[in-house]
């Protein structure tokens, strides 16, 4: 049943690589389209949450990807986990509540419990020091109340979090980031396990990355197939080190924050195949995502051209995810996910995000 079910994720990859239309190689060539005039205006707009959604992450259904969920914070001290679906209403039967000051969410696929695949939903619960975990879809907390993250620091506070799955044995690994910490090591890495009765267990495996001291770090984003973690070290720019926890912990390459309003935020990836796609970076005082190349310039692999700015509704945006999937009739090239002031999320087809020469 587990490599049936990684045979599915792989295929997921090979159906977005076929129906790309448009290289990036071809969006290298072309100059950097910005787009000023008019805001990309979402299709749908998901219903209001109470108090203040802040990061949306997208879960695939394996057997029909139309019934597939948006998953996202609302973050308060007595905040919650929100589950959408794919018409932007919320699933009341799947909302999580109660959670103090939920912050960051992402998810991962066919977590080992059981001796079964389960796909999980990870949140940060930022005023309890704690990551919650969730199997899916059903989104029942299957982590005893939650696991303690930067023990013994003095600055705890977590907010970003991005999941990574090591392709050798499909390990699955938070990457946990907080409100402020160490010029170095500034991100902790965890190896999510069962503990023996089906339950989620974390063990701390890793420190790495370096932060400006300038205002925090709350986005980071994972590449799976590359192998790479992003994170917004806001005002100054993204960093990129490599994901794996027996990898070096040399700083790879800091795409600066030249030409963001103030702070470079919400970062996500829209994949076109195995090694070529965007990175999607909110300028969240614009109100614009800045699209860079997956894939670094010839000769050099972690320089990412820009190639794309475009303008959104969506209002100070800190967190996005994006798929290149084809979900619905509605969304057949991939859906685009921000949150927006206002309690919402917003969802955006691809081809009106990338615009012109992009992929349709």
């Amino acid at each position: 049943m587990k490599a049936a079910y990684q045979l599915y994720l792989a295929s997921l990859i090979a159906f977005a690589a076929c129906t790309s239309k448009t290289s990036n190689q071809e969006a290298d060539k072309s100059t950097v389209s910005v787009d000023t005039n008019s805001a990309v205006q979402p299709v749908i707009i998901t219903d209001t949450t109470i108090h203040d959604t802040d990061d949306p992450a997208i879960w695939i259904n394996p057997d029909d990807p139309a019934k597939s969920l948006i998953i996202g914070t609302d973050k308060d001290i007595d905040g919650g986990l929100y589950v959408f679906d794919l018409n932007g209403k919320i699933q009341p039967d799947k909302v999580v509540r109660n959670l103090q000051r939920p912050n960051n969410v992402d998810i991962a696929y066919g977590l080992a419990l059981n001796g079964k695949p389960t796909d999980v939903a990870v949140v940060t619960e930022r005023k309890a020091n704690k990551i919650r975990i969730y199997s899916l879809p059903d989104m029942k907390a299957i982590d005893k109340g939650g696991i303690d993250v930067f023990a013994g620091e003095s600055e705890r506070d977590p907010m970003g979090i991005s999941l990574y799955t090591r392709p050798s044995d499909q390990a699955i690994f938070a990457i946990v980031g907080r409100k402020s910490g160490p010029a170095d090591g500034y991100l902790w890495q965890y190896q999510l396990s069962d503990d023996g009765k089906g339950n989620v267990k974390a063990d701390l495996v890793r420190k790495f990355g370096k932060y400006s001291g300038k205002k925090e770090i709350e986005s980071i984003a994972v590449d799976n197939e590359m192998g790479y973690v992003y994170y917004s070290d806001e005002q100054v720019g993204i960093r990129k080190y490599y994901a794996s926890p027996d990898s070096s912990g040399t700083e790879l390459a800091l795409i600066p924050n030249t030409g963001f309003s103030e702070d470079n935020e919400g970062i996500s990836i829209y994949k076109t195949g195995d090694k070529t796609g965007y990175l999607l970076v909110s300028d969240q005082g614009a109100d614009k995502f800045h699209i860079f190349a997956r894939q670094g310039e010839k000769d050099k692999p972690h320089e990412h051209k820009l190639v794309r700015i475009v303008k959104v509704a969506a209002h100070k945006s800190d967190g996005s995810d994006v798929t290149s999937l084809a979900l619905n009739p509605t969304f057949r090239n991939g859906l685009f996910v921000a949150m927006s002031e206002g309690k919402v999320f917003h969802y955006y087809r691809w081809e009106d995000i990338i615009g012109k020469g992009g992929k349709k």
